[in-house]
């Protein structure tokens, strides 16, 4: 049995409305029966005898079924979240600025998104692995940084989801108390 975290893309913005509840309902009637959800942007956590790609593909079309949209989620292993967060080279906490991490499972898309992150003066941003981008943000000014415009872009946004480093601690413990329970 693996413990994983799955990330949903573009739910409780742009008209994609979906209540932690109904979410984690939606997940246990699909057979994944400890679901849990953390904050209200789409992070749960889960077991399952499945791989991450079977995860992966049960997630997308549960919530297609359960909510009528085009889902897409990005899963990882517990085991893998705790690293991305270890190895994030930028603080948790900042006054100046915050961190993301940029998740994909598309990763010639966030290869096009680093590149294109790496192209602006004094974007600070690091590679954590084929599937995440570390990058910081002013604090204040997240949305209006130039990196998050390049993101939010519909090449970029249709195929990546980006949680603050707060977050994913969250969620690696969380993940950490599935395994453990």
């Amino acid at each position: 049995m693996g413990s994983y975290a799955v990330f949903l893309r573009g739910i409780n913005v742009g008209g994609i409305n979906i209540k932690m509840a109904d979410l984690r309902d939606a997940l246990k009637t699909c057979g994944f029966t400890d679901a849990k959800t953390l904050l209200a942007s789409g992070n749960v956590v889960l077991s399952s005898t499945l791989d991450a790609a079977a995860v992966k593909q049960e997630c997308e079309k549960c919530l297609r079924a359960a909510f009528g949209y085009e889902a897409w989620v990005v899963v990882l292993e517990a085991a893998r979240v705790a690293q991305l967060v270890d190895d994030c080279p930028y603080p948790e906490d900042d006054r100046s600025t915050h961190t993301y991490i940029t998740l994909s499972s598309d990763i010639p898309v966030l290869d096009e998104l680093e590149a294109a992150g790496s192209a602006l003066e004094g974007q600070e941003q690091r590679r954590l692995g084929p599937e995440a981008l570390a990058w910081l943000a002013p604090a204040g000014g997240t949305l209006d940084s130039p990196f998050s415009k390049i993101s939010a872009k519909t090449k970029f946004k249709a195929a990546t989801t980006t949680r603050n480093l707060r977050t994913l601690i969250k969620v690696r413990e969380a993940a950490a108390g599935l395994a453990a329970g």
